[in-house]
């Protein structure tokens, strides 16, 4: 029995075009994730990576295919709308525009909005939402007007509110998209926190390789299928099949490429900046050194 948080057995979706035909835009998945991991879905649009998490928490129904959620198949006939519900709470999704999860004109009732679903006691929403704020670093902003925010601070709100449900899981669908350099980066640490620190399982989906490089795994998607799947190092250190489904490389990486073109010998693993940075300067040092 697999130990998987969540797993898909040969899931498949297809959509109707306007001719009434059906489109399959996911064919055949079978994958695991773990409780507790960070994984990144990368894929060009189209590929069917936003479809494939859609379907985890059953915002769209597969054609065919199993889905399991803790052990739970959420596919099977016999599934209520409580036990649907019940999914949702485990399996909390952030969208690319915060402005469409934000209901309340005021911070904290935002993020409450959720927990008041639930039917959970008012004494224990005022600690999840003060929980929930000071997590995303946004516990000053609780008495403001949501649209007064930042987009940034907008999608920590959107955060807050999941959060404050307590999922065990939390899907981030091209969540960084709409926000600037600044927002990306504060948002990233908040997803990173809420992994690293809350032990909550994350699957985020981005264009950003760079992010993608934060995550313990990546799966990249292509044509509805999973292309390739492994961890930062493993994805990122051949450039030339990513490119062929028309994705790129972190900039790191595609520096030491380009360095290695020109006769050098980086090992295309070392993708952060930090590490890039210290092979550099060390074949640098060897280099002047055996000048001299």
């Amino acid at each position: 029995m697999s130990d998987a948080f969540i797993r898909t057995e040969n899931l498949t979706f297809a959509y109707e075009n306007d001719e009434g035909k059906e489109v399959p835009a996911v064919k055949g998945i079978s994958l695991e994730i773990k409780e507790g991991e960070f994984v990144a879905m990368l894929g060009h649009n189209g590929s069917g990576k936003s479809t494939f998490a859609k379907l985890l928490n059953m915002i769209l129904t597969p054609t065919s295919g199993k889905i399991y959620i803790d052990g739970r198949d959420i596919t099977a006939d016999d599934m209520t709308e409580d036990d649907m519900f019940d999914v949702r709470r485990k399996v909390g999704m952030v969208f690319q525009n915060p402005d469409n999860q934000i209901v309340a004109t005021i911070v904290e009732e935002d993020v409450a909005f959720g927990p008041e679903n639930l039917g959970i006691e008012p004494e224990k929403i005022r600690r999840r939402v003060d929980q929930a704020l000071e997590t995303v670093g946004m516990t000053e902003y609780a008495k403001h007007a949501p649209h007064k925010l930042s987009g940034g601070q907008k999608q920590r709100i959107a955060i807050a509110g999941i959060i404050a449900m307590r999922p065990r899981c939390i899907i981030f669908d091209e969540s960084t998209a709409m926000l600037d350099p600044l927002g990306r980066e504060e948002l990233m640490s908040t997803i990173e926190k809420l992994n690293r620190e809350e032990g909550i399982t994350v699957i985020h989906i981005t264009h950003y390789m760079n992010e993608a490089a934060k995550a313990d795994r990546i799966v990249v998607f292509d044509d509805g299928q999973v292309f390739a799947d492994g961890t930062p190092e493993e994805i990122f250190s051949y450039p030339e099949p990513l490119r062929a489904v028309g994705l790129d490389v972190p900039q790191t990486v595609e520096l030491l490429f380009k360095l290695n073109k020109m006769g050098g010998n980086f090992n295309l693993k070392n993708i952060s900046t930090e590490d890039c940075a210290a092979v550099i300067a060390e074949a640098y040092r060897k280099a002047t050194e055996s000048k001299n």
